[in-house]
């Protein structure tokens, strides 16, 4: 400790790469509390990334009560909670700005809404373990050491004691928190054995704030209260008896008028395969781990995927058992992004008409008569959502509020009315008509495709550098000479999340891209050794924000790399 402190002291006014000689470990007592400080990377200029720090409690000094953390649900809430607990006291305590550059700043990764595994707390027997960035403080590039000093020896001892010892956090609170999170966990369980493919709890307020914030909207907004066709019934662990809206495995279509709460549902919905925070609205609301939103998505490249199914008898012959190009239309990467959906496992498909093709959506009997089927290569979805779920398993739920074509198909419709859920699947089934038939011989569905990228496509080298890696933002990820765009990957939720696929798609480069059958096959043994290791497991730094994403857009973001070729 006072080691530190003298070092710091010593490279006051020095230039700022002096600040390389307080690598290592520390040992804080203080105030009747003990911590280890690692300093485990010093940035080189006061405009680089900030330093990456990370504190050690004991359990003996942290208290967490066993009860809290003593299985894997538990102890992600509760990593979740100290994390964001941390990231309260940082707005307390740190003084922030001190200088030049990012001089000054203590952050942490943290989330949303959802409670995703994340590295930045970690939780065991022997303690916890909070990963930060520390902005080295600097006044014209040279070492602000006496400011350094308040930093390590004010600053953040307040920050551990406040965030990191449970005597000091509200006991009430931190089990509300992973209790919420343990009964969300038991509700999306639950689903399959009561043949549902989703549920939103009585009273779930759906609406969020704005199109870029993701908390819930406080004002004029009714909490959500089912139909009594539609109600079913929960005993969860912690909360005990639940009722609400329980939408069945099958076809279920959302209508409605404008601005009445289709597509906020559906999000809703979209967002239910996660974990929520206590408060944010939709903590009981839980969707199949499995579903997957899929749209339209002009432009994005396809890399020998089947789309066969939906999309056959192209015009000179070209070939849709293997179909690859640089620039799709809405209906080849809708159909695309289904088949990969199925690839990866998909039992639940949400689809909103407002980003889908509408030529992939439907083809009415005028157009029909219009345009010969011979000279038609794409089978409407309507025409194939049935077999969908009868002879492979995967419910759909679709939000139409401009064609009642998928009434005929449809086993179950909710109208939105006022954002209040109505049941009128025997209105609908009144108007219906039978479908006309899809074409005999139609190709098959395949689960899993034989398909893998080759090494130019998994290369992460660009130009001097070995291996480049960046996120700079959700949806954009930089990896080698690749830019990747997953902006219409919509339930990637976290840069973490992000940061997290760069990194599992070059191990998967490693480590079994060469030895398995498909693309797929590859990316389930990476996400088997995420669950086994944790995240560190692909980082050669240790570093803390990183958050698990799931397989569907750990593939998705492969799938989107545009160069290289494919075998």
């Amino acid at each position: 400790m006072e080691t530190l402190r003298k070092k710091l002291l010593a490279l006051d006014g020095k230039g700022y790469k002096a600040y390389k000689a307080i690598g290592g470990r520390y040992v804080f007592t203080a105030d009747n509390m003990c911590f280890s400080l690692s300093i485990d990377h010093v940035q080189g200029d006061p405009f680089a990334l900030p330093s990456r720090i990370s504190v050690w409690v004991d359990m003996s000094q942290a208290r967490l009560p066993e009860a809290l953390w003593q299985n894997a649900v538990r102890r992600v809430a509760l990593e979740d909670f100290l994390n964001r607990a941390l990231n309260r006291a940082i707005g307390r305590f740190v003084k922030g700005r001190r200088g030049s550059g990012c001089s000054g700043e203590i952050a942490i990764a943290s989330g949303g809404q959802q409670v995703l595994p994340r590295n930045a707390v970690l939780i065991s027997a022997e303690g916890v373990e909070a990963r930060l960035t520390l902005g080295l403080p600097a006044e014209n590039r040279r070492a602000a050491g006496r400011e350094a000093v308040a930093m390590f020896f004010d600053e953040l001892p307040k920050l551990v004691k406040a965030a990191l010892c449970f005597d000091n956090l509200d006991a009430a609170q931190a089990q509300r928190h992973v209790h919420s999170v343990e009964d969300q966990h038991a509700l999306r369980h639950w689903l399959r054995g009561e043949g549902l493919v989703a549920f939103v709890a009585n009273g779930a307020h759906l609406p969020r704030a704005s199109g870029v914030d993701d908390s819930p909207l406080r004002d004029h907004t009714l909490p959500l209260a089912a139909p009594d066709s539609l109600t079913r019934s929960v005993t969860l662990p912690n909360a005990g008896h639940l009722d609400g809206l329980g939408i069945p495995a099958g076809i279920t279509l959302i209508v409605g008028g404008g601005f009445h709460g289709k597509s906020t549902l559906l999000q809703a919905l979209e967002y239910g395969v996660y974990n929520h925070i206590p408060g944010d609205g939709r903590e009981q609301v839980a969707t199949l781990e499995t579903a997957v939103k899929v749209r339209a998505e002009d432009g994005r490249a396809i890399h020998k995927v089947n789309i066969s199914p939906f999309i056959d008898h192209l015009p000179f012959g070209r070939d849709t058992v293997h179909f690859s190009t640089d620039n799709a239309s809405g209906s080849t990467s809708q159909a695309a992004n289904i088949i990969e959906a199925l690839a990866c496992g998909a039992e639940l498909l949400l689809i909103d008409e407002d980003t889908s093709a509408t030529n992939f959506m439907i083809r009415d009997q005028r157009m029909q008569q219009l345009v010969a089927g011979d000279k038609e290569p794409i089978t409407p979805l309507i025409h194939r959502v049935r077999e969908l779920y009868t002879e492979h398993g995967v419910s759909s739920v679709i939000v139409m509020g401009g064609s009642g074509d998928y009434f005929d198909v449809a086993d179950t419709v909710i109208m939105m009315d006022a954002y209040e859920p109505r049941d009128v699947t025997q209105q609908a089934r009144a108007l219906a008509r039978p479908i006309e038939s899809a074409p005999a011989g139609l190709p098959a569905f395949g689960r899993e495709a034989a398909r893998c990228p080759g090494p130019s496509v998994l290369d992460a080298a660009r130009g001097k550098r070995p291996v480049k890696i960046d996120t700079p933002e959700t949806d954009l990820l930089r990896y080698g000479s690749h830019r990747i765009d997953l902006s219409q990957v919509e339930q990637l939720i976290d840069i973490g999340q992000t940061r997290a696929i760069g990194l599992m798609i070059h191990y998967f480069a490693h480590h079994y891209a060469t030895d398995c059958r498909s693309l797929v096959e590859g990316l389930r043994r990476v996400m088997q050794d995420a669950e086994q290791f944790g995240l560190d497991r692909f980082s050669e730094y240790k570093v803390g924000n990183l958050a698990l994403p799931r397989l569907f857009e750990l593939a998705a973001a492969v799938n989107r790399i545009r160069e290289g070729d494919w075998r």
